[in-house]
């Protein structure tokens, strides 16, 4: 087997990066002829590394961090004509791309499986100039969503998010949308619009029960909700995975979008868990465009 390179952000999962790079290198040096190990310092760092790993032709990259981080090692191979084949130890708070492909969310169990691994492909969503694997949120939701402090992140988890997901319900602010799904007009009032590639957003494994990491789709929800109650009463459907059923929960199944808002020049986009681009946005999926390792 070839040349590997080994993406490691050190301070994510409560520095799990750092205490669990070696025992991820001596793992893959039993599959691979040479492993080279790169630690991120700053933001752009592992797509730097992992563009350079796809210009240098390495069999594959790993990356050991959060949605973060694996969204810029996928960002940085997606423009590549040679593009290696991609795996991740998940080490963040929600890791929704490793619950879609089965990848264990205790770093020990997730290392192990790196002794049984196979190809599967992997759709990648872009967003105006740039790429995302997981979900795009926009809406009062989403930017209550962005502002959970790191300290609360490792404190509540998952639960943080959806302290500050029924402060924003409460507030009852909502946006009109225009939006243009493959050839179909949409005009909605909402609170969120989430479009997502795989069936887990926000650790919700049930959110999206038919959608799939390669099904060459993206997946929209707008919740509308004409009042504070109907706003109120979607919460525990979402959560529950029952949200699908609601008549105030539009879906579409695309494959490329534009998205506008009206009175909303200070709205800004959550990609993948970090800030992204404020409207207009483009969005469109690469049907399975990435090799990924996953557990058999």
């Amino acid at each position: 087997m070839g040349k590997v390179l080994l993406v490691v952000n050190p301070s994510s999962g409560q520095e799990a990066g750092k205490r669990y790079a070696d025992s991820v290198a001596e793992a893959l040096e039993k599959k691979y002829s040479e492993v080279v190990a790169k630690y991120t310092e700053k933001a752009g760092d592992a797509t730097a590394f992992a563009k350079e790993a796809a210009q240098e032709r390495y069999e594959a990259v790993f990356v050991m961090g959060g949605d973060g981080t694996v969204n810029e090692g996928v960002s940085g191979l997606a423009e590549e004509a040679y593009r290696p084949k991609f795996s991740f130890i998940p080490l963040g708070t929600v890791n929704d791309l490793g619950r879609s492909l089965g990848i264990s969310m205790n770093p020990e169990e997730a290392i192990s499986q790196l002794d049984r691994l196979v190809e599967k492909k992997l759709d990648v969503g872009k967003i105006n100039n740039h790429y995302f694997i997981d979900v795009v949120a926009i809406g009062t939701i989403p930017e209550a969503v962005q502002a959970v402090e790191p300290e609360q992140k490792t404190k509540l988890g998952s639960f943080a998010y959806v302290l500050e997901g029924l402060k924003a319900v409460r507030d009852n602010k909502s946006y009109l949308f225009d939006m243009t799904i493959d050839d179909e007009k949409i005009q909605e009032e909402s609170m969120a619009v989430l479009i997502a590639l795989t069936n887990s957003v926000g650790g919700m494994e049930t959110l999206l029960p038919n959608a799939s990491y390669d099904d060459g789709k993206l997946h929209l929800i707008v919740l509308k909700g004409d009042n504070l109650v109907d706003k109120v009463s979607l919460l525990p459907k979402i959560f529950s995975g029952k949200a699908m059923d609601d008549h105030n929960v539009l879906y579409r199944a695309f494959e490329k979008g534009h998205f506008s808002v009206e009175d909303g020049d200070d709205l800004v986009t959550n990609v993948d868990g970090d800030p992204g681009d404020k409207l207009p946005l483009d969005i469109t999926v690469l049907p399975q465009h990435l090799t990924v390792l996953v557990p058999e």
